[in-house]
């Protein structure tokens, strides 16, 4: 949600149990001690099982230039997830989607820092169906592939450079044998 006054973006903090305790600028929040935050993940599929892998735009505070997930962000003060994901997709990459189904509903990481910033995020993972094609928006996203699941599974798990963001190597982990995603993706177990 972007505050009409400022145009800034605000996250949601959350406590350890992931209730509200308040809001932050997204900017500000995020630096060598950010604070735990409410956020989101979606893995996109395509009708053919592909997944698209998007790179973060090179402009971008956090985690610049690196392979992630198709869409990740925050959901704003009041804001369900689901509508958040929806809108993320539209300003990110021009899309969209249905079958949103939550994969890892009590996902939370902490990464190491990157360029002096940690993310800190109570983070629910989705995948979706997507129902066009990405046009990126360059300000967000510097390029994207529609990928082989197994493929881009193995591509991440290889990476020792930083190349991927760390929650999707993280998510990964976790993702590679949920039934979800085998439906998603159309491969086997």
């Amino acid at each position: 949600m972007y505050n009409e006054f400022t145009m800034s973006e605000l996250i949601v903090l959350v406590n350890d149990a992931g209730q509200p305790i308040g809001t932050a600028d997204k900017l500000e929040a995020h630096h060598a001690d950010t604070p735990l935050h409410l956020a989101f993940s979606c893995y996109v599929f395509n009708q053919d099982g592909k997944i698209l892998v998007t790179q973060r735009a090179i402009t971008k505070k956090v985690w610049p230039g690196v392979w992630t997930n198709s869409v990740c962000g925050h959901p704003g003060p009041g804001e369900d997830i689901v509508s958040a994901i929806q809108r993320r997709l539209h300003e990110e990459l021009g899309m969209t989607a249905e079958a949103y189904q939550v994969v890892l509903p009590t996902y939370r990481y902490k990464t190491p820092p990157f360029n002096g910033i940690i993310e800190n995020e109570i983070c629910p993972v989705y995948v979706a169906r997507a129902t066009s094609e990405p046009k990126a928006n360059p300000a967000e996203v510097e390029a994207h592939n529609w990928e082989d699941w197994h493929d881009f599974v193995a591509s991440a798990a290889r990476d020792a450079s930083n190349a991927y963001s760390w929650w999707c190597k993280d998510q990964l982990k976790q993702l590679k044998e949920q039934p979800l995603i085998h439906l998603y993706s159309g491969s086997a177990l």
